[in-house]
């Protein structure tokens, strides 16, 4: 295994960002791992413990804002960075890795030997944001009996993939049952793209880009410095870029997919810092950014610095490979059945970037949903753009799903 990405530097901006309550340490031994976790309120180890899960590209430090309130509820607040991320080693960091070690449900395992590694058996609720939504909806899929409430932020889940449909031939001379693979599944959802690239403007799917060998190094290696490239990707997903409201889109086709900002579905033979470059903010706006100061993005910029962005990467070729939907579709038509809440921004546009997965969750999916917030004032990053606002719907819905 490569677990090439250097150490942590002597002048260690994250120390000096953490807000009083919040302590960092290392946790060996989880699934392969060792750990890297923010914890608040761990002074009391025998509190109900909350496990939040960030996204891309995040940290545990994107749970800054929200952790102290948390643990003053009576929680123990646990916020690992995850797999592939930040100060957790033990991950292959070269593109040639073994992407099993990064499927969905080694990322399930790896939360629940954290839990058993900190001594609890339960977990209160299991809190994702991004990428880490469909990771803990996948917690609490596959083993609901260990967290008593789960919350997704952002990222809508509409469930496991579907098995293969059996369709019967209406032909006397074919009397037999044909059935679509996971090889079908994603053939159709190649015919996708390549309507996209067949567009008078040739588009591309984020996803597919991020799968890609060179986006790692197009990010680390962006133009403009990895911390423009950030503070410019960081922007414009959040409210503050004032952007288009975001609005259901009809059907996952090329037409409805175009009509997604260039951030998801990009224009062909651009890279992702090409992409975002136009919209960096001014130097009065970053000024005025109070969710994010530079002092914070530094933090950002720093580690993945000194990591690059594959790991992460990783997560997004699981999916865009197909190499696990088999495994997924072993809980095909499995429904989340604790008590559930979703939470984002108004402003986001990843509610809608599936079509149909938002009412999919809350309709179908989802069979105690208790609570479904768009918060205005907020983007994609809700819980660092309006951390009050997402802990008065966290604290409501605790109160009611795992209270203390």
């Amino acid at each position: 295994m490569a677990d090439a990405h250097p150490e942590p530097c002597d002048s260690d901006v994250l120390q000096h960002r953490l807000p009083q309550g919040i302590r960092s340490r290392f946790i060996d031994g989880v699934n392969g791992l060792r750990m890297h976790v923010l914890e608040a309120g761990s002074d009391h180890a025998d509190r109900p413990l909350l496990v939040l899960l960030h996204g891309f590209p995040e940290l545990a430090f994107s749970w800054r804002y929200l952790m102290p309130g948390l643990a003053a509820l009576g929680y123990r607040v646990v916020a690992p960075d995850l797999r592939g991320y930040g100060r957790t080693s033990g991950w292959d960091a070269r593109y040639e890795a073994n992407l099993s070690d990064f499927r969905m449900l080694n990322l399930v395992r790896d939360v629940i030997g954290l839990m058993h590694a900190l001594g609890h058996r339960e977990a209160a609720s299991v809190i994702g944001h991004d990428f880490g939504s469909p990771l803990a909806a996948w917690c609490a899929t596959v083993r609901p009996e260990l967290f008593r409430s789960v919350v997704l932020m952002s990222a809508p889940f509409g469930g496991p993939p579907p098995l293969p449909a059996g369709q019967v031939s209406l032909s006397p001379a074919r009397p037999v049952v044909e059935r679509t693979t996971g090889q079908a599944v994603q053939r159709a959802a190649m015919d996708v793209h390549q309507a996209l690239l067949a567009r008078e403007r040739p588009r591309l799917h984020y996803q597919w880009y991020y799968a890609t060998p060179q986006a790692n190094d197009d990010m680390v290696r962006a133009p403009q410095g990895l911390s423009d490239f950030l503070r410019a990707y960081y922007h414009v997903k959040s409210a503050d870029a004032q952007g288009e409201r975001p609005y259901r889109l009809p059907a996952w086709d090329a037409d409805s997919l175009a009509r997604l900002p260039t951030y998801y579905v990009m224009d062909a033979g651009q890279t992702m810092a090409q992409t975002v470059a136009p919209h960096m903010p001014s130097p009065e706006a970053v000024a005025a950014c109070r969710w994010l100061p530079d002092a914070d993005l530094a933090v950002y910029a720093q580690e993945y610095g000194r990591t690059g962005f594959q790991g992460g990467l990783h997560w997004y070729r699981c999916n865009t490979s197909g190499q696990f939907l088999a495994e997924q579709q072993t809980w095909s038509g499995r429904r989340i059945t604790i008590p559930s809440a979703y939470i984002a921004g108004a402003m986001d546009w990843g509610i809608h970037q599936r079509p149909g997965e938002f009412d999919r969750m809350r309709t179908l999916n989802c069979t105690r949903m208790l609570e479904c917030s768009l918060l205005e004032g907020a983007g994609h990053w809700v819980q660092q753009e309006q951390p009050e606002a997402t802990l008065q719907v966290l604290h409501r819905f605790l109160t009611v799903a795992a209270p203390v």
